[in-house]
C-alpha cells in the first residue's frame, strides 16, 4: 500500500515518517539545511506480508506542484495537522488535492500533542472532524501522536498495516503503468527511474516503452517497496534499472508502460469540478497548470458544454497542453490558476485523444457520456451503438490500458474489420448497412451514367459516404470485392455483370488502337497518331480511348496520351521496386529505368499521384500502403 502525506509545512510530516519508518525522508543538503521538505521523500516499512511505501511530500505552498506529483497513485492519506497551529492554508489545499485525485482512504492525524495542554488537542481533533465531514474522507479517524516522545506511534503503525492487509489486491488486465518522479544514474549501472505503479505488472527482462515518447526500454533489474525483487505489481513503488535511454531521455511526469498502452495527446476530453471555494466562474479557454500523473504542464481549459463553470459545479472540457504527455481514460487530474498559486479545480479523463474539430457537436457529447458509464462492456456497446463508422479498437484499448476481446466476445453481432493496420469493430447490423450503401450507390451511378463503367473508390466515396473515416471505407470496398458483391477493371469500380456497350464501328476501332499502344510501351503514340495510323478522324478516336478508359482497359496519363493497363502495371511494378531500392520514387531514377524523357517520367508520376497509387511528398513520391489503383500486373491495395 502507497501511503502519502498531506498538510501544512512544518506539521511534522517528514518527522512522523521517521518515527513510523526510522526513515529520514529529507535526503538533500537544503532541506536538512533549512529544516524543511523541498522535494519528494520516500521510506518503507514491511512486516510478513504486508508492505507500506510512504510519499513525504512538501507542505510550503512554493512546492505543491511537488507535492502533486508525489500525490498521484496514492492508496491512501495521512493528512497530518499539528495541535499547536491547527488548520492551516496548506491543510486546506492539500485535502482539496486528495478529494480531486480521488483518493478515498486515509485519516488525519494530529502531531506535537506533546507542545499543547489536552484541551487544546480535543479542539483540533474537533475542527479536523468538522473540515473532513464534507469530502471523501469523511468519518475518517483522527489519531493523535507526539513524534519525538513516540507517543501514539506503534498504534498508528498497526493501524496503517491493518488498513495495508484490508486493502483489496488489485485485479484486471490493464497493462503495466509506471509514473516517473525520479530520473538517475547509479555508477555501473545506467538509467534508473522510480515511481508508482499504477497499473499491471511488470518483471525484469520485460520490455517497455516511455510515453510520451516513445522510446523502447528494457528492464535490467528492479526493487519493489525498497527491496530487490524480480516483479513489480499495481500499488508498489517501484525503481527500474532500465537500458535503451539516456538519463535525460526520460524525467519527471514521463511514463513507463507496456508497448501497447504507448500513447501521446496534447489534447484530451474531461469532467472537471470547480472547487467550491473559487471567487468566481471559470471561463472558456482559461489558462492553467495541469497536474496529471508526475507531470506538470501548463495548458488552456475549453468548456464544452457550458459558457462559463460556476463553482462547485461539473462540466465536461477539452484540456489542450503546451506539450504532448501520456495519460488514459479514468486518469486524475489537477487545474491551477495561471500564476500556480492556487488549487482552483480536478477531474477525470474520459478521452486521452480529444477530438479537435466538432468538440462540441451533439454526437461527440454523447460519445462523452458513453465514456462515462460505469463499465467498459456498456461503454463499448454504447459506442457501437453511436458510431456507423465503426469504433477504432486499437485506439479504443489504448485509451482503457486493457485488450476488449472478451468484452466483444460478450456483445451481440459485433463485425471487427481490419485494414491497413487498423482494426475496426462495427455494432448489430452496421457493418451490412454500409456494405449496403456503397453496393447501392454504384448500381445508381450505372443507371446515372449508363456510358461510364462506374465511379473510382475517391468518387464512390464522395457520392455515398463523404463523412465516413477512410479506414472504415477502405475496409467495406475489400469485404464487397472480396465476397464478389462489387468488381473492379483498373480504377473503376463496377457491379459483376456491368459492362459498357461499344458499337461494332468503335469495336473494329479497338481492334486497331490496342496493338498500336502496347507495342508503344513506354512511349505510346499520341491521339493524333493513332488517328493518322487507323485513318479515323481524332475526334472519334479520341471518343473511343475514352471509352476504353472508363472500362480500365486503359488510362490517360494527360491529354489525349493513354497508356494499356498492361503498361501501366509495368510502371507500377518499376515504381515499386525503385521505391524498395532508394526509399522513395524520384524523377531522375525513374527516367532512368524507363529511358523517357524527365518531363514523361513526371507525367506518368504525376498519373500515380493522382490515381492514389502514390503520394507526393515534397520532390519524392511513396507508395501508399491504402491504394486501391490496379492493373493486369503489379497490383496494389486491396
Amino acid at each position: 500500500m502507497i501511503v502519502g502525506t498531506a498538510g501544512h509545512i512544518d506539521h511534522g510530516k517528514s518527522t512522523l515518517v521517521r518515527a513510523l519508518t526510522g526513515v529520514d525522508t529529507d535526503r538533500l543538503p537544503e532541506e536538512k539545511a533549512r529544516g524543511i521538505s523541498i522535494d519528494l521523500g520516500y521510506a518503507y516499512l514491511a512486516e510478513p506480508g504486508v508492505a507500506l511505501g510512504f510519499i513525504d511530500v512538501p507542505g510550503h505552498e512554493r512546492f505543491v506542484h511537488t507535492m502533486l506529483a508525489g500525490a498521484a497513485g496514492i492508496d491512501y492519506a495521512l493528512l497530518v495537522i499539528a495541535a499547536d497551529d491547527g488548520v492551516m492554508p496548506q491543510t486546506r489545499e492539500h485535502l482539496a488535492i486528495l478529494e480531486l485525485l480521488g483518493v478515498q482512504r486515509g485519516r488525519a492525524v494530529v502531531t506535537k500533542s506533546d507542545r499543547v495542554d489536552p484541551e487544546r488537542v480535543v479542539a483540533v481533533q474537533a475542527e479536523v472532524h468538522a473540515l473532513l465531514a464534507q469530502g471523501s474522507l469523511a468519518g475518517s479517524p483522527v489519531d493523535v501522536v507526539a513524534a519525538h516522545t513516540g507517543a501514539g506511534v506503534p498504534e498508528l503503525r498497526a493501524a496503517l498495516l491493518a488498513e495495508a492487509r484490508a486493502l483489496p489486491t488489485a485485479i484486471g488486465q490493464q497493462g503495466f503503468r509506471l509514473a516517473v518522479d525520479r530520473s538517475f544514474v547509479l555508477g555501473g549501472l545506467g538509467t534508473v527511474v522510480t515511481g508508482t505503479v499504477f497499473s499491471g505488472r511488470v518483471q525484469v527482462g520485460d520490455m517497455l516503452e516511455t510515453a510520451p515518447h516513445g522510446h523502447a526500454v528494457r528492464v535490467r533489474s528492479l526493487h519493489a517497496q525498497n527491496q530487490v525483487a524480480e516483479f513489480a505489481t499495481t500499488g508498489m513503488r517501484c525503481a527500474l534499472q532500465i537500458t535503451g535511454v539516456q538519463k535525460d531521455q526520460v524525467t519527471r511526469g514521463d511514463w513507463i508502460v507496456a508497448a501497447p498502452a504507448q500513447t501521446s495527446s496534447t489534447r484530451f476530453d474531461a469532467c472537471i469540478r470547480l472547487l467550491p471555494g473559487e471567487a468566481r466562474a471559470l471561463k472558456h479557454w482559461t489558462p492553467v497548470h495541469l497536474h496529471l500523473g508526475a507531470a506538470h504542464t501548463p495548458a488552456r481549459v475549453a468548456l464544452l458544454r457550458d459558457d462559463d463553470l460556476q463553482p462547485g459545479e461539473e462540466t465536461l472540457v477539452q484540456i489542450v497542453t503546451d506539450r504532448p504527455l501520456g495519460c488514459w481514460h479514468g486518469d486524475r487530474f489537477v487545474l491551477r490558476d495561471q500564476s500556480a498559486r492556487r488549487t482552483i479545480a480536478g477531474g477525470q479523463v474520459i478521452d486521452p485523444q480529444g477530438w479537435p474539430r466538432h468538440r462540441r457537436s451533439p454526437v461527440r457529447l454523447e460519445m462523452l457520456r458513453v465514456l462515462q458509464l460505469e463499465t467498459v462492456q456498456a461503454r463499448v456497446a454504447g459506442l457501437l451503438a453511436l458510431a456507423p463508422a465503426g469504433v477504432d479498437l486499437d485506439a479504443l484499448e489504448r485509451s482503457f490500458n486493457q485488450p476488449l476481446d472478451a468484452v466483444l466476445d460478450g456483445l451481440p453481432q459485433v463485425q471487427r474489420v481490419r485494414h491497413a493496420n487498423i482494426t475496426l469493430a462495427f455494432g448489430a447490423g452496421r457493418w451490412q448497412a454500409l456494405r449496403a450503401l456503397l453496393a447501392q450507390a454504384v448500381e445508381q451511378f450505372h443507371g446515372q451514367f449508363p456510358g461510364e463503367l462506374g465511379p473510382s473508390p475517391a468518387r464512390l466515396k464522395r457520392i455515398a459516404c463523404p463523412t465516413l473515416g477512410e479506414p472504415a471505407f477502405l475496409a467495406c470496398l475489400q469485404d464487397l470485392l472480396a465476397s464478389g458483391a462489387l468488381a473492379r477493371s483498373g480504377a473503376w469500380l463496377h457491379l459483376p455483370g456491368h459492362r459498357v456497350a461499344l458499337t461494332a464501328a468503335q469495336q473494329a476501332l479497338v481492334a486497331l488502337l490496342e496493338p498500336l499502344l502496347q507495342a508503344g510501351t513506354y512511349d505510346p503514340p499520341w491521339v493524333r497518331d493513332l488517328a493518322a495510323a487507323t485513318r479515323t478522324a481524332e475526334a472519334e478516336t479520341r471518343a473511343v480511348l475514352l471509352a476504353l478508359a472508363r472500362q480500365g482497359r486503359v488510362f490517360q496519363v494527360v491529354k489525349d496520351l493513354f497508356y494499356t493497363s498492361r503498361n501501366i502495371g509495368v510502371l507500377a511494378e518499376l515504381a515499386r521496386t525503385l521505391e524498395a531500392r532508394h526509399g522513395a520514387v524520384r524523377a531522375a531514377e525513374f527516367r532512368d529505368a524507363t529511358g523517357l524523357g524527365r518531363k514523361r517520367a513526371i507525367q506518368i508520376l504525376e498519373f500515380f499521384d493522382r490515381v492514389g497509387y502514390t503520394r507526393r511528398v515534397h520532390d519524392d513520391h511513396r507508395l501508399r500502403g491504402d491504394s486501391l489503383f490496379a492493373v493486369e500486373s503489379g497490383q496494389s491495395g486491396i
